[in-house]
């Protein structure tokens, strides 16, 4: 063995293999991938696209989340909400005047809801309410299957919406069609859910859910559908109020009476799957027809439609829009109704009087077919004339002779029943008001021809008027049907009827409270909301002279004073302005003030505004709250100023009550929702009311303005009474039987007529006019036309109630004393002033309160 380097084994090269001939089964070739790889990758790609995908969504549904989180609008006021609710206005009697509401809801506690009525409406909107958390994945995925099977169908969607969904989308979200609208409504389900219990999440749904016939939750549809209240419905009524949410307009069952049907007994086959009713019940109330019998408001006060409209805007004006109509108030209002009635029929015969004697006719409302066959169908086709009164009718006429016409009109007692045919006559000796209107100078009255000779020239064949029934007066034999009306039917007799074009308005009211009784701002509501007791303002014209009278009396001058009843003249910067007495008539010497006052001489009335100052007087009505500001000018002492009914009455009212200052009133309380009372008219203070039955009686405190010496107002009162018993006045207090006063008023060219009187009970202001100031005719007064208006509404209030007198208040002297006309009368003085009259006074020629000419004559009568 030797020594030296080692070296490595030298390997022999492996021998190559002979190439194999092809077989026809050869591998891939070299350098190919396999194709398990191939397909291997392809699904990693894939895999690592959907990765990519879920991130990517992920990201995106985060930020949509975020955005929709952001967007959401705060939902936990709904724990504490309270739903709007109509508020309500009663008449003194508490019956219902009228309702108030953008929305016709009335909000019941679920524990007033009956469990049955609850279930009816989860078994038909959400069965799965009790146990989803908002959102139902089951009636979801059953709906995304429906659509689908559907698409292409015409027909509409499948929705999935919750009960919770629905208060989201109606409390908080809106309605508006769009996916984003449907996530947010969604995510505020999930957390109405977690925010409130169900049972609350269930009353506001059954409180907000709109079901048509302008019903919002379920007790106003039960009443607007069945007139029942929610404890009255049958089984058959619950399911149809549950079957309406989908589509309450469709499902109406007046219009559409087969699909509320089948709607109906669909919703009762959901509660008997859900044992809400079992098989014999739903068997029953399938078998039972929808018998709708709409709600009709109780016992509604069908009168004062202008004070009920006062009432509104002064609602409106202390609580805001929203709280009137939506706030749920109880109105308590001073309205009598009987006295309302029969203040509206009143004023009405009053101003048809007024256009019966003065207006003439002034023609027919239009044409109509007047055909055997065709007159009715054309007759009921025409609209109802506003300001129609409920007793008059539409008629045509179809037949006219020489001294009658025969017209023909309807009834129709039930709308849901034809209308009856009548037949009727107008006579000729009806007609003699019926003149025709000849043209006229602006701002006149219009002139009238000869009263009709024939009934031709009143009616024609095919004219459309208004008529009267008069069941119990007679038609003569003389005027029987002949072509126009067939064999058998009754003739009536009618008389022709027209609405006037002359307006008027009233006010009556407590003197001792403000509280108005009654109020009548025209001849319809219905024709004219416009409130001419409330809102217009007229020249007072002579009934404003009281006024200046008592300004007189608190400065001393005592009633027995004479003044010269003479021609005056005052300069004024226009020129010279020279006052009359109506009729340009003179007494030819002196008068008392009470002469002066009862006969309504306008020259002795300024002369006593001379006397005392025309400043005085405007304090006077301001204090009396007339006039505000009355500009200082001489001819505003005859009523050439502007004031309203309204305020007259009350300004009367404070002669009344003994010179304390009235503010009249409409709305007694108010209480809110929960019967709080928030509001109320009488602000005086009573000490001892809240002690029990052994304290001492309680004494209510005097804390109205006084405004008037009372002693003086009652002065005025006396004055007030020689008016009606002696002067201008005496229509008003023909037949009452009981101390009454007040004064009439006419203002220049006989534009305005006033009568303002009362008794110790009552006041009442009439005013009598046109809307467009223009002449009610030469001779038309205060004591012809407003105060018979003044004599019928005094006549109604005080049926049945003993006569008082007048209270006098302490320290009154009663001397009796000779009337210019030699009557003994007992006259008031304030004690000292019994003999203070002086020597007759002219009362002064021109004065440094300068009277304004293009006023013109304020007060004439």
């Amino acid at each position: 063995m030797t020594d030296g380097p080692l070296q490595a084994p030298v390997i022999p090269p492996r021998p190559r293999p002979e190439p194999r001939k092809p077989s026809g089964r050869e591998g891939p070739k070299a350098g190919s991938r396999p194709p398990f790889r191939l397909f291997g990758g392809f699904v990693r790609s894939l895999f690592m696209i959907a990765i990519i995908g879920v991130i990517a969504a992920g990201v995106a549904g985060y930020g949509l989340y975020r955005k929709l989180e952001s967007d959401l609008p705060d939902y936990r006021w709904l724990a504490d909400y309270q739903p709007q609710q109509m508020s309500r206005i009663y008449a003194g009697d508490s019956r219902l005047m009228a309702e108030l509401a953008a929305e016709r809801r009335v909000f019941v506690p679920i524990e007033a809801i009956p469990r049955r009525l609850q279930q009816a409406f989860i078994s038909a909107e959400d069965q799965n309410f009790e146990s989803h958390q908002g959102v139902d994945p089951i009636a979801l995925a059953r709906a995304i299957v429906t659509n689908v099977e559907q698409y292409g169908s015409g027909r509409r969607m499948v929705g999935a919406s919750t009960i919770t969904q629905q208060v989201a989308k109606n409390m908080l979200v809106g309605s508006d069609r769009t996916i984003l609208r449907k996530a947010r409504e969604a995510l505020l389900a999930i957390r109405l859910e977690n925010a409130l219990p169900k049972p609350r999440i269930l009353e506001i749904y059954l409180n907000e859910i709109f079901l048509g016939a302008q019903a919002y939750g379920v007790a106003a549809a039960a009443q607007a559908y069945f007139n029942k209240s929610l404890d009255e419905l049958t089984i058959s009524e619950t399911a149809f109020l549950a079957a309406l949410p989908k589509a309450p307009n469709n499902y109406n069952p007046l219009r559409y009476p087969e699909a509320a049907r089948i709607r109906r007994d669909w919703v009762i086959d959901r509660m008997t799957e859900d044992r809400v009713i079992t098989t014999a019940e739903a068997s029953a109330a399938k078998a039972e027809p929808i018998q709708a019998r709409p709600s009709r408001r109780p016992d509604m006060v069908a009168v004062g439609g202008h004070f009920t409209e006062e009432v509104r805007r002064e609602l409106i004006q202390r609580f805001g829009q929203e709280q009137t109509q939506g706030g749920g108030l109880v109105v308590r209002t001073s309205l009598d109704p009987n006295l309302q009635a029969a203040t509206e029929v009143a004023l009405r015969n009053g101003l048809m009087a007024y256009d019966r004697r003065r207006g003439g006719w002034r023609g027919a409302l239009g044409k109509s077919a007047s055909g055997p066959t065709e007159w009715l169908p054309a007759l009921e086709a025409l609209p109802r004339p506003p300001g129609m009164l409920n007793e008059w009718r539409q008629a045509v006429v179809l037949e006219v002779r020489e001294r009658d016409a025969r017209l023909g009109w309807y009834e129709r007692p039930n709308p849901r029943v034809p209308a009856e045919p009548r037949y009727g006559a107008v006579l000729l000796e009806d007609l003699a008001w019926a003149r025709p209107v000849l043209p006229a100078q602006p701002g006149q009255p219009p002139r009238l021809g000869n009263a009709p000779r024939r009934v031709s020239e009143v009616l024609s064949v095919g004219d459309v008027v208004m008529v009267e029934p008069e069941p119990n007066r007679p038609v003569p034999a003389a005027a029987t049907p002949r072509s126009a009306a067939p064999a058998g039917p009754r003739l009536e007799r009618l008389a022709l009827r027209q609405i006037p074009e002359v307006e008027g308005a009233v006010v009556a009211l407590d003197p001792n409270t403000g509280r108005v009784l009654a109020t009548s701002g025209g001849w319809s509501y219905e024709r004219s909301q416009f409130n001419r007791a409330t809102q217009a303002q007229r020249q007072p014209g002579s009934s404003f002279k009281p006024y200046v009278y008592l300004t007189a009396l608190e400065a001393g001058i005592p009633p027995n004073q004479r003044f010269l009843d003479g021609p005056i003249e005052v300069s004024t910067a226009q020129g010279v302005w020279r006052p009359g007495n109506y009729g340009g008539s003179l007494s030819g010497g002196y008068v008392t003030m009470r002469s002066a006052l009862e006969r309504s001489l306008n020259l002795v009335t300024v002369r006593i505004a001379q006397q005392v100052g025309i400043d005085r007087v405007a304090d006077t009505v301001a204090r009396f709250g007339v006039i505000d500001n009355m500009p200082r000018y001489l001819s505003m002492s005859l009523g050439a100023g502007e004031t309203t009914v309204l305020r007259q009455a009350a300004g009367y009212a404070s002669f009344v009550n003994g010179g304390r200052r009235v503010e009249p009133t409409f709305i007694d309380s108010v209480q809110d929702q929960r019967g709080r009372v928030i509001w109320r008219s009488q602000a005086r203070e009573c000490a001892g009311c809240e002690a029990g039955p052994d304290g001492q009686p309680p004494r209510i405190a005097e804390n109205r303005q006084q405004v008037a010496d009372p002693i003086a107002a009652f002065q005025i009162v006396n004055l007030l009474q020689g008016a009606v018993q002696r002067g201008t006045g005496g229509r008003a207090g023909a037949g009452l039987n009981r101390p009454v006063a007040g004064k009439t008023g006419t203002t220049d060219d006989y534009k305005d007529n006033w009568f303002v009187g009362f008794t110790p009970d009552i006041v009442i202001a009439v005013w009598v006019g046109y809307d467009d100031p223009r002449s009610l005719g030469n001779g038309e007064t205060g004591g012809s036309n407003a105060a018979p208006i003044f004599r019928e509404v005094a006549a109604a209030a005080l049926q049945g109630s003993p006569p008082v007198p007048f209270r006098a208040p302490p320290g009154v002297a009663l001397v009796r004393i000779t009337t210019d006309r030699g009557e003994s009368i007992l006259e008031t003085f304030r004690p000292g002033t019994e003999n203070s009259a002086t020597a007759p006074t002219e009362g002064g020629g021109g004065s440094a309160a300068a009277a304004r000419v293009d006023s013109g004559l304020g007060g004439l009568y």
